[in-house]
């Protein structure tokens, strides 16, 4: 039996009821693509798909596939926003302390939340965000040197 297959940009953001745009498209795999990335990262990389796009127009977009849930922004303190692909997990993210490189942690255990609020004071929790922090291995050996 062959697996469905996966379906285009243009048919997930109809499906998250947004219209389509090549900026849009550009946008999205561009998150997708990416690390991790900043909003001018983003930016150069639509523009690096499509030509010229406003920062205004790319806040905008990433706030409408923010919201539709086809991508997902993190904000460690102290640093601007970082947008990804990955969503629809429970999963969470390492800050280097120094670079800012972030990258994703898998939930040790359990379901989304994996963790488990003493008092949850009658939120309805559904999920549990954990940031860990510390030094990337380029950040850890540069000081050991």
């Amino acid at each position: 039996m062959t697996a469905s297959p996966r379906p285009t940009t243009a048919e997930e953001l109809r499906g998250a009821g947004l219209r389509v745009t090549a900026a849009r498209v550009a946008l999205l795999e561009t998150v997708r693509d990416g690390d991790h990335l900043g909003v001018e990262a983003i930016a150069a990389g639509v523009r690096d798909r499509v030509g010229h796009i406003s920062l205004q127009a790319v806040y905008e977009a990433l706030h409408a596939l923010t919201a539709a849930g086809l991508v997902r922004r993190i904000e460690p303190a102290g640093h601007p926003a970082r947008f990804e692909g990955r969503v629809g997990d429970n999963h969470h993210h390492i800050v280097c302390r120094s670079c800012g490189t972030v990258a994703d942690v898998d939930c040790a255990v359990g379901e989304a939340p994996c963790l488990t609020a003493a008092d949850h004071r009658g939120f309805a929790i559904d999920e549990a965000e954990v940031v860990y922090w510390g030094l990337c291995p380029d950040c850890s050996t540069g000081r050991s040197s």
